[in-house]
């Protein structure tokens, strides 16, 4: 499965967290991430990640668009609720595209969790025979 990950500076910590949590399922599948976060996860837990332009520089719409071409399974987006981004209409539109593909999506790690367990049981496979 192709997963893209994404934190807001808030956020980039526990992403980190969480993908050293879960190394071993993710290291079965195909990372990408915008670029300060890929780097952070990368340096952490050397997984492999393709990694994109940093948020702030497009990073994010450069996800939307494979998003948008249905090449992204899955998506974790870990978003900073309480302070405004000035990126914040480009995530409500990958959010979207997102719901306009039937992507997974999780915006917080309690429903990253849930994502990466039922990927683990193989819960996301429907995802293979869509395409």
């Amino acid at each position: 499965m192709n997963i893209a990950l994404i934190a807001h500076d808030e956020k980039k910590e526990l992403m980190v967290q969480f993908c050293i949590a879960y190394c071993g399922v993710l290291s079965r599948n195909n990372l990408c991430a915008t670029g300060t976060t890929g780097k952070m996860i990368s340096e952490a837990t050397g997984l492999t990640i393709q990694k994109f332009l940093a948020g702030s520089q497009g990073g994010g719409q450069q996800i939307a668009a494979r998003i948008a071409c249905n090449e992204i399974d899955m998506l974790l987006f870990f978003r900073d609720p309480l302070s405004p981004k000035p990126n914040e209409p480009n995530d409500m539109n990958m959010l979207r595209l997102c719901d306009m593909h039937n992507i997974p999506v999780a915006t917080n790690i309690a429903t990253a969790e849930v994502l990466i367990h039922g990927l683990e049981r193989g819960d996301l496979d429907w995802r293979n025979i869509l395409k």
